[in-house]
């Protein structure tokens, strides 16, 4: 089913709700249904975080919700860059099925995405169950109609809609301003994590005396490339951390201020009473960066590459009284499988095809089994790529991978390599079976445009 049906048909729902809620009184007072918050951070490393194992940065909050859910030990982003992961959480769908295997960016000769307008995507869903469905921060996900986040869904927005700032306190890119509220262009003061962290907050209180449940999708663009960290954050790192590196210092000192903003965030939501009733799922689109700075502990890789360290990422799920504290879990899940683990949250059902699994029942304590399921990541790129893809493909332990399409791609087993340093041979039984079914998916996807022709994505209304 394509989004134009889902919605129509979602219309005379809705319509058929409208004319039962005349037949029957709605009693007052707080949702029903879970509200929900997913907080998506970007190319936080694995190993940055205090409670990863960081000793030179000190995260409080963020090791404080942490402990607080379930921690999903082995959690992977669909890809390891921006745009295919948000693709994938927002669709439940691998983001190449829905016309995103590489980055959207402005100019048409380094953009290798173009979000499928007809991908059902999850506000579209939750819409349907009277959720306000919100998206504040960065969207990364189109420039123009049709892919704006209010055309997608969102009934509120509140953000930046390009890849990346060049600057975090005037929030630019390529000179061009995309911040908006709604589709409105905005041009807020302040540190851009500060200006998300408010926005986040006061929707919160907006929604605190509303009786329908909120769905918010609150997508930091930190700690991304520029590290930009607010100067008295850099010095309280430089003076705690004796002998730290200059760049080292303002990585942590980003990552701290982030974790800071994200307390706010949880107490926004105590402090409006609206804690108790949430589901919070916090995760990173991406490895972390090291060259500027990042860790990803003991995983070999980088941002971009298929290694470990580009697409393993911290997680961790908060409900309380619903999800036990302090627990942790080694099954392997992705970005994706966000989609409809929040839909069954929500109690809201859907029939078009995904490709992720809802991992609510392991977070409720229940008994789930895997079907060892294949897992796929790819990535189109330019710069010195050419436009061309890479990929990698994981079914239990072993998993096959290159992070260049000029390599030969490489098989591990991860139990026994899991810093991927002794590649098996391609006459293993497991290299034949993953290269086949990569294979299949890639002949899948290749029937998705990943561009629209005759789209400029630069003719943007300023």
């Amino acid at each position: 089913m394509n989004r134009r049906a889902f919605l129509k048909r979602s219309a005379a729902a809705a319509a058929l709700s409208v004319l039962a809620s005349c037949n029957m009184a709605r009693p007052k007072g707080k949702p029903s249904k879970p509200n929900i918050l997913v907080i998506l951070v970007d190319d936080l490393g694995y190993g940055d975080l205090s409670s990863y194992g960081a000793t030179d940065l000190k995260s409080p909050h963020i090791d404080k919700l942490m402990a607080s859910g379930l921690r999903i030990n082995n959690f992977y982003a669909n890809c390891p860059v921006c745009s295919p992961t948000r693709a994938a959480l927002l669709t439940g769908r691998y983001p190449d099925l829905v016309g995103v295997g590489g980055v959207i960016r402005t100019f048409m000769n380094d953009n290798f995405g173009y979000f499928d307008p007809e991908a059902v995507t999850l506000p579209d869903v939750l819409n349907r169950g009277e959720y306000e469905t919100t998206c504040v921060g960065k969207w990364h996900l189109g420039l123009s109609s049709p892919n704006l986040p209010n055309e997608r869904g969102f009934k509120h927005f509140y953000g930046f809609i390009g890849d990346m700032m060049d600057d975090y306190w005037d929030h630019k890119r390529a000179n061009y301003n995309y911040m908006r509220e709604n589709e409105k262009e905005i041009d807020p003061k302040g540190h851009a994590t500060d200006i998300f962290s408010d926005a986040a907050i006061r929707y919160f209180d907006d929604f605190k005396d509303k009786e329908k449940p909120f769905f918010m999708y609150l997508a930091y663009n930190a700690p991304h490339f520029p590290i930009q960290p607010p100067q008295d954050w850099l010095d309280k790192v430089n003076k705690r951390e004796t002998g730290i590196s200059e760049k080292r210092a303002r990585n942590v000192a980003f990552v701290e201020h982030l974790d800071y903003n994200i307390g706010r965030v949880i107490d926004g939501l105590k402090q409006t009473g609206q804690y108790e009733n949430t589901l919070i799922i916090f995760t990173s689109d991406n490895g972390g960066q090291k060259n500027v700075g990042a860790s990803n502990g003991t995983l070999n890789g980088n941002k971009g590459q298929m290694l470990e360290g580009g697409i393993k990422v911290p997680m961790c799920a908060v409900w309380p009284g619903k999800i036990k504290p302090a627990v942790n879990d080694d099954r392997i899940f992705m970005t994706m499988d966000i989609f409809p683990t929040v839909c069954q949250a929500a109690g809201i059902s859907f029939d078009h095809e995904i490709e992720g699994v809802s991992f609510l029942p392991m977070l409720l304590g229940k008994q789930q089994a895997l079907d060892n399921r294949y897992l796929i990541w790819v990535r189109r790129e330019g710069w010195h790529f050419g436009g061309r893809a890479f990929y990698a493909i994981r079914k239990g332990d072993f998993k096959l991978q290159h992070s260049n399409p000029f390599e030969p791609m490489q098989l591990y087993n991860l139990k026994a390599d899991p810093q991927e340093q002794s590649p098996l041979s391609d006459k293993h039984p497991m290299y034949k079976e993953l290269f086949g079914k990569l294979r299949d998916h890639i002949i899948k996807a290749g029937a998705v445009p990943f561009e629209k022709p005759g789209t400029d994505p630069t003719k943007v209304n300023h």
